[in-house]
């Protein structure tokens, strides 16, 4: 059954906001600062421009998964629907090739069109790329850390009442609006009509995969082994290390075979009884910490003087650190019996 508010739990609204909050402004830097995409004096404007949208978009799909009493396999699903949401209709880089060309990123253009999919002129590369990410940063790594810093009784529980999603909603639909309209967000081009039914099939399909019943049943745990949570960071890196080397069509088949075999390991660890919110955080902590550790290989979106990139290079650290660790010591009087596979 899908989890109520418990009224004798009720906390002040304060308190019940936090969490929210966290979660609007934790999304938008996770997905466009925590690599290193912009210097310092940029970060909190990107924050507050891009909240409403990413953050938004986190805390919907963390309530509307929590509310039907589904898992993680109904949040990955609902944050690649925003993926291509995000990418094919809203600012639509997926479909201009020329979307990074005014950023500092305008040579990887050859490298994205090496894996065009004919009729539809968009990489594949690209589109395992920015949605991946939508998947692993701006949606499932901060619900991931806000959840881990709240006990237990909370972590899996909807935070906001039907007033409060009806304001998430109208933020999100206003944010994305901003950037549709927005000469930097969706640059003046517009996706062709097969271009933009392609990424509204997508998105539906996706959606109706996330809220199938079956992610709603409970069901039972199984006696197997579950490695140590460090065993399950480590396999995560070692993912990302091997995704990115390959150019071109095999290197789009790598990837997607290398994702599907580690999201099936994943998957089958998670059914362990001993499975626990320690081994979600570390997966979660792996993608964050590997994402940042590139964050002084990669330049910022826009030129930047050198102490100011590096400025936020260093801020990405920190605050990757603080996050990691922060939610670590938090989860330190968590049972490794609490499983979370099935919230």
């Amino acid at each position: 059954m899908p989890p109520e508010p418990d009224p004798a739990d009720r906390l002040p609204l304060r308190r019940r906001l936090v969490p929210v909050v966290a979660l609007l402004l934790l999304a938008p830097w996770a997905a466009e600062c925590s690599w290193g995409g912009f210097a310092i004096d940029d970060v909190l404007p990107v924050i507050i421009s891009l909240g409403p949208m990413y953050g938004g978009a986190a805390i919907l799909i963390r309530e509307t998964a929590r509310r039907l009493g589904a898992g993680w396999p109904t949040i990955v699903l609902l944050a690649a629907a925003f993926g291509v949401l995000q990418a094919g209709l809203v600012d639509q880089s997926l479909f201009n090739p020329g979307y990074l060309d005014d950023t500092q990123y305008a040579d990887t253009r050859a490298a994205a069109e090496a894996s065009l999919v004919p009729g539809l002129g968009f990489s594949l590369r690209q589109a395992y790329d920015y949605v991946g990410n939508h998947i692993l940063l701006t949606i499932c790594a901060p619900i991931v850390f806000v959840e881990s810093f709240l006990g237990a009784k909370r972590r899996h529980r909807p935070w906001l009442g039907r007033p409060g999603l009806a304001v998430v909603g109208v933020l999100y639909l206003l944010g994305s609006l901003l950037v549709f309209t927005s000469p930097e967000g969706r640059k003046n081009f517009l996706a062709s009509p097969l271009q933009l039914f392609f990424a509204t099939a997508v998105v539906l399909v996706l959606v109706a995969a996330a809220l199938l019943p079956r992610w709603r049943r409970t069901r039972p745990r199984r006696a197997r082994r579950v490695p140590h949570p460090l065993w399950v960071g480590l396999l995560v890196v070692l993912a990302h290390l091997f995704t990115d080397p390959t150019p071109g069509w095999p290197g789009v088949a790598v990837a997607l075979a290398l994702t599907a075999t580690v999201g099936a390991v994943v998957a089958y660890w998670s059914r362990g009884a001993r499975w626990s919110q320690r081994h979600v955080l570390a997966a979660a902590s792996a993608n964050v910490v590997s994402a940042a550790a590139f964050a002084y290989l990669v330049p910022p979106y826009s030129p930047a003087s050198p102490a100011a990139a590096l400025a936020g290079d260093v801020a990405v650290t920190v605050v990757t650190v603080a996050l990691v660790c922060g939610a670590w010591w938090r989860l330190r009087g968590d049972s490794p019996a609490v499983h979370a596979a099935a919230r």
